[in-house]
């Protein structure tokens, strides 16, 4: 950015977004942050650039020569500009409780159908910034919820097909929580899951794949957690007597339950199941990036900074590529 103070605020950010040359040169340098263009395709550094295009060229594809800033991102094949990219990275990455599309709508000027697609683009981002490659240890909580509509709250005509069915929780999506106490500079993580059920297989199978064996492990009184104390020193809170014994509870999961659940219901009112997962993504990315040295500057860095290499489609987030093709006699 040419020594440039970035903003520190969204409405700086707005400000000094606004600039079509200084925002290419901000996302050229996420895009590039070595400084040196090479082609996305071929990983050639041999490229021209044209200016009036805001192009580059390269000379050794054979086809699709051509390549911008945007290909081979989130960003890929998207008309809107990067003013409202940024600003629209800004605001997700900095809402505790999230923002709907529908408010997204409104602050960029752009449809409700285009703002939860663009969405689910910056949630794809989210989720990359999420990963984590290193199992956790130390003190570790683990606990599971239940998200979807409850019967109670249906209206009557949806309740009416619910007769014969499972209710509660058992019509409800389950999601598994880690959490890690006092990781990395004395900040809690946290790592989130959908998973098939509740079941002992589905749940340990999820401690296992993300908890160092010999960790401290705290639960509840769930049955599904009995055997891992054959690999980890496993503590339990029975919620039927007390909910902290000593250093052992699952306060930390709870806490973050409570802040998803309020993302979920209160601004996306009960998003669908197959989506719940980049819900998940996007409540974990902000939980553990929380207390950033550099404010909602920093979270939002560290958002954009997972732009590349990844690419989400409207046929692939809607289903469509997966439907049957009709094929006519």
């Amino acid at each position: 950015m040419n020594g440039e103070m970035l903003p520190n605020t969204l409405q700086e950010a707005m400000v000094f977004f606004a600039d079509e040359a200084r925002a290419f040169d901000f996302m050229k340098g996420i895009r590039f942050p070595t400084g040196k263009v090479t082609c996305p395709r071929c990983g050639s550094g041999d490229v021209s650039f044209l200016s009036t295009r805001r192009k580059w060229s390269c000379k050794h594809c054979t086809t699709n020569r051509q390549f911008s800033l945007r290909t081979a991102t989130i960003l890929e094949d998207s008309p809107l500009g990067f003013d409202k990219w940024i600003c629209a990275f800004w605001l997700i990455a900095n809402a505790k409780n999230g923002i709907s599309s529908w408010e997204i709508h409104r602050a960029l000027g752009v449809t409700q159908k285009t703002a939860w697609f663009l969405l689910h683009r910056v949630r794809l981002a989210l989720q990359a910034g999420t990963i984590m490659t290193d199992k956790m240890g130390g003190i570790v909580e683990a606990d599971e919820t239940f998200i979807g509509a409850k019967a109670r709250n249906m209206h009557a005509d949806k309740r009416k097909k619910l007769v014969g069915k499972k209710t509660g929780p058992y019509a409800m999506t389950a999601v598994m929580g880690l959490l890690e106490r006092h990781a990395e500079k004395g900040r809690s993580r946290v790592k989130a899951a959908v998973l098939k059920s509740v079941k002992k297989g589905d749940v340990q199978a999820e401690v296992r794949e993300n908890v160092t064996p010999g960790a401290e492990v705290h639960t509840d009184a769930l049955r599904s957690y009995t055997t891992l104390a054959d690999d980890y020193n496993h503590k339990v809170v029975d919620h039927a007597e007390t909910y902290v014994n000593g250093n052992v509870h699952t306060n930390g999961l709870e806490n973050f339950w409570s802040l998803l659940k309020r993302t979920v219901k209160g601004t996306y009112v009960c998003p669908a199941p197959f989506h719940l997962h980049r819900y998940l993504g996007e409540q974990v990315f902000r939980f553990n990036e929380r207390k950033d040295e550099r404010g909602d500057l920093g979270r939002f860095l560290t958002a954009i900074g997972h732009i590349v290499g990844r690419r989400l489609t409207w046929a692939s987030l809607t289903g469509e590529d997966r439907l049957p093709t009709t094929v006519t006699a």
